[in-house]
């Protein structure tokens, strides 16, 4: 492996972890925007499908690579973030990826992670590489907050609201649908199930009782609409359980009315102790950008990636698996110092 880079930060000897982008939509401009605040990596490359590669513009002055290439960037690259859809790229893409580099994922299928989890275990494990998925928000942040409240109130129930927020995975499926140019979604919570589940109510509530999701589509010429509709409304674990609304509209007015990418969500756990006393646990976030927020959690994990690579560790990860104390530039004693 060539000789990285070092740094001084913080008056110790850091090595410059290379970072790689792979997949130049919305998550991969928000990793490339977001690593300049991070001083210990240094984006090396931005890898894509497109052909012809000179089509991609970016921001930075790294090469632009064709995906078919990256084999010859083994030893240039530490950690590999994956930019791509959960729908169609990263089925593909993450475990052939983590065969040749580390690898950072936000996989985001729910119902599909412990297949994927094995698909790119097995893979990572042939290359010795460290492959950490479904790194994000949720899945992600909100998956540790669902195993902390699960422990410490282990009676209690957990209830998990998104949005009201453009989700990039459920976008990304719809757009992969023959006929459709673009497309934004909204996961919207029904209000009157967080009411009462703040009221210490403990209901029972399905998938369809708890979110709406509502879609923005800008389809071609020639499209059957009444067909794409139905392809959304019926697409498995994705829109199939939900009261989905979609629109057809311009691709002006998608720009103009529905370009931020803002998101957030809820995780609510009600618990009790002792002889009857409740227990509210609640964690939120609101997000002005949800691709520029996610890439900033993929980029701590890569870092963590990178430190696991380095002790000889390989396989597959998630989040659950990583201590803390990983995730930071800081070492431990500044940590603890600062943090605890």
């Amino acid at each position: 492996m060539s000789k990285k880079t070092d740094v001084e930060v913080r008056g110790s000897r850091k090595h410059m972890i290379r970072i790689g982008i792979c997949g130049y939509g919305n998550l991969g401009k928000g990793v490339e925007s977001e690593i300049k605040k991070h001083s210990d990596m240094e984006l090396v490359a931005i890898f894509t499908r497109r052909k012809p590669v000179e089509s991609v513009q970016i921001k930075s002055k790294v090469p632009v690579v064709h995906i078919d290439s990256a084999i010859e960037w083994k030893d240039k690259i530490d950690v590999m973030i994956l930019c791509g859809g959960s729908a169609k790229d990263l089925p593909v893409q993450g475990p052939k990826l983590a065969k040749i580099f580390n690898t950072i994922d936000s996989f985001d299928t729910h119902a599909k992670i412990p297949d994927y989890f094995k698909a790119v275990d097995d893979s990572a494990k042939s290359g010795n590489n460290v492959s950490i998925i479904s790194v994000g928000w949720d899945p992600g942040m909100f998956s540790l907050l669902r195993l902390y409240m699960n422990s410490i109130s282990p009676n209690g129930k957990t209830y998990t609201f998104w949005g009201k927020g453009v989700s990039q995975g459920h976008s990304d499926a719809i757009r992969g649908i023959k006929g459709v140019e673009n497309a934004i979604q909204y996961t919207i919570p029904v209000d009157e199930a967080m009411e009462m589940v703040r009221n210490g109510e403990n209901p029972e509530l399905t998938t369809r009782e708890k979110h709406t999701r509502l879609c923005y589509v800008v389809a071609s010429n020639e499209a059957d609409e009444d067909r794409i509709e139905k392809e959304i409304k019926e697409m498995p674990n994705y829109f199939a359980d939900y009261d989905t609304t979609v629109y057809f509209v311009s691709q002006y007015e998608l720009q103009t009315k529905h370009s931020k990418l803002m998101h957030g969500g809820n995780v609510i756990h009600m618990g009790k102790t002792g002889d009857g006393n409740n227990h509210v646990i609640e964690f939120s976030l609101k997000l002005d950008s949800n691709p520029e927020f996610t890439a900033s959690v993929l980029l701590v994990y890569a870092r963590a990636a990178y430190k696991l690579s380095a002790k000889g560790e390989n396989g597959a990860r998630t989040v659950f698996d990583i201590p803390p104390i990983l995730l930071s530039e800081l070492n431990a004693e500044e940590v603890v110092k600062n943090l605890l």
